[in-house]
Formats: structure tokens, C-alpha cells, sequence
């Protein structure tokens, strides 16, 4: 497996069409079939911050990700909406191992 943390700050008067969005993006990104999960959550403490969770199968999928139609109409649409450029981390699983995320 392949995630990525992808953290994102918006500008305040954006939440909500960031949120909708980006629900909207997850909804199509999880039928892709090189996402195991695509996680969108929201900073507690800050709402204009938010992480995706991205668990991609292979380190090949992300590419394939922003291939897709949807991707690139939520990165269009959401561009002006950041405070700053979002930025991400990248991880392996260690647990549970790959039969776990099915």
C-alpha cells in the first residue's frame, strides 16, 4: 500500500464549497479501483484546515488518480480556494498488512 496525507488549508469563507467539493471527489475516487480508501477530514481546532487520507494500492495508482476526470474538476475548482498550497506526506503501511485493507 501507498498513502498519502495530503493537508490543505482553506481560505475561511471557502469551507463549505471546499467540503462539497471534495465529498465529491471522494465519492468518485473510492470506486477507482487503485484506492483502497479516501479519507476527508476536518482539523477540530481549525476549520479551515483539512487532511485527505489517500490509500492507494501501489505507488503507481496516484498517478492514475489524477488522471481521472473528477480529480482534475476538484483541483480546478479548488484552487483559488486555498489559504497557501497544499502540501503532503508519503507513507507505507505497517499495519494491518495488505489483506487488511480489503
Amino acid at each position: 500500500m501507498f498513502i498519502v496525507h495530503v493537508f490543505v488549508h482553506v481560505k475561511e469563507d471557502c469551507i463549505d464549497a471546499f467540503k462539497a467539493a471534495t465529498i465529491e471527489n471522494a465519492k468518485n475516487s473510492i470506486n477507482e479501483p487503485g484506492i483502497a480508501r479516501f479519507d476527508f477530514v476536518e482539523q477540530q481546532d481549525d476549520p479551515t484546515r483539512f487532511v485527505l487520507v489517500e490509500v492507494y494500492r501501489t505507488a503507481d495508482d496516484p498517478a492514475k488518480h489524477k488522471d481521472t476526470a473528477h480529480y482534475q474538476k476538484w483541483r480546478d475548482t479548488v484552487a483559488d480556494m486555498m489559504a497557501e498550497p497544499r502540501s503532503a506526506l508519503k507513507f507505507y503501511n505497517v499495519h494491518p498488512d495488505e489483506e487488511g485493507w480489503d
